[in-house]
């Protein structure tokens, strides 16, 4: 009776983590305005999970389309495609299998690693522990609670001073599948503390400035991507009156809307002076770009061609270490439009050097970039970041 019992448990444990078996990722390419609108209508008929862009209202000819589809709809799909006869190719041939084969084969450590995909418990007990491991050097702060509760840190990296010192703003996990991004702020700040002293640039850096790190923005998500479902990329806000689940925060943002979307900026602004921000970084996964305002319109920032200076900079000082290419440019031109962007949103707000980062890779694995990567994606991403850091530095405002 206790063995059945106890299966039974596990059959209702393992029953909630979503499994893909069978599921495939697409590279659509649509080239006339028909194909397109067939896109649109597949997103009506069917459940499609968008990969790039986000949603099918961003679709438009000559970008490439990754979605996500069950394997229940696959016949339909290669029908459609067959009969519009649009160019496509498979990226991911079983979901399932990927998802499997992101985790290093090899025992999980218990504690955080900085070349593992951590979990959020072991993340919290890491921000615990790296907080009070120098204090002249980092401290943290809670600038608020997720929906479900859980603490926001952010920490804040850079020699203590009686003054207040101009800063840069670095944030990743806005979307909860994009684990890539969470790694590098844990790389970010492991590398900033066990360099100063020793790598020059580094050190004048945390001398002059601060520099702010929101780990994990999105915890609820992330936290709800390693225990149910790996594919989640909302947060977990629920409204009254609605059975969705979920809001897309970086679509939230103040930032290109005729009205308030719902702001989750709330607990940045509200806990953190933005005066003394003079740069903002958001890490987000996959397509390797480089992003710079505005995606929420067409027009040219008024900095635009020192953010596009800075950016190739950028690029090429990543660039030069494994020969990783990024595309950089304003977001609405080099992607898509989109309104409610963090990056936007900060420039509005009159932080002058803000940049979005799509991390690797360019569709190969998607979201599921395997933790051997996390590594090489680390250490290339951070002589960028070390560049526009030190490009601000010399040109306070």
């Amino acid at each position: 009776m206790k063995v059945l019992l106890l299966l039974g448990l596990v059959a209702v444990a393992l029953g909630d983590i979503t499994r893909f078996e069978g599921e495939k990722v697409f590279r659509l390419k649509p080239v006339l305005d028909e194909h397109v609108t067939v896109i649109k209508d597949l997103a009506k008929s069917i459940e499609v999970d968008f990969w790039r862009p986000e949603s099918p209202e961003l679709l438009t000819i000559d970008i490439d389309v990754d979605i996500r589809v069950s394997a229940i709809y696959l016949d339909m799909l290669y029908t459609i495609l067959q009969q519009s006869d649009m160019e496509h190719e498979v990226l991911i041939e079983d979901l399932q299998t990927a998802v499997e084969a992101q985790a290093d084969s090899g025992p999980t450590p218990r504690t955080h690693s900085y070349t593992k995909y951590n979990s959020w418990d072991k993340i919290q007990s890491w921000i615990a522990s790296v907080s009070s491991s120098n204090p002249n050097l980092i401290s943290r702060q809670v600038i608020g609670n997720t929906y479900e509760g859980r603490p926001m840190n952010v920490l804040k990296l850079g020699k203590k001073s009686s003054s207040t010192k101009p800063a840069i703003f670095l944030d990743c996990g806005i979307h909860a599948r994009e684990w890539i991004s969470t790694a590098f702020c844990q790389w970010f700040v492991k590398e900033a503390l066990s360099t100063y002293g020793s790598d020059s640039q580094m050190t004048s850096l945390l001398d002059q400035m601060d520099v702010f790190v929101l780990p994990v923005f999105n915890i609820d998500g992330y936290d709800y991507t390693h225990k149910s479902n790996r594919m989640w990329r909302k947060t977990r806000s629920r409204r009254s009156g609605s059975s969705c689940i979920g809001a897309d925060p970086n679509r939230n943002f103040d930032a290109g809307w005729c009205c308030n979307p719902g702001s989750l900026q709330q607990p940045l602004q509200r806990h953190l002076l933005w005066s003394i921000m003079k740069a903002y970084i958001t890490i987000h996964s996959y397509s390797q770009l480089l992003l710079f305002p505005y995606s929420y319109t067409y027009e040219l920032a008024a900095d635009h061609s020192e953010l596009l200076k800075v950016a190739e900079g950028a690029s090429a000082a990543l660039r030069s270490l494994y020969g990783t290419r990024y595309t950089s440019g304003p977001g609405a031109a080099t992607i898509y439009p989109a309104a409610g962007g963090s990056d936007d949103w900060a420039y509005d707000l009159g932080v002058k050097y803000s940049y979005t980062f799509e991390l690797r890779d360019t569709g190969r694995y998607g979201f599921l970039l395997p933790e051997s990567q996390i590594k090489p994606t680390c250490e290339e991403t951070m002589l960028a970041v070390k560049y526009i850091a030190a490009y601000v530095q010399k040109n306070l405002y």
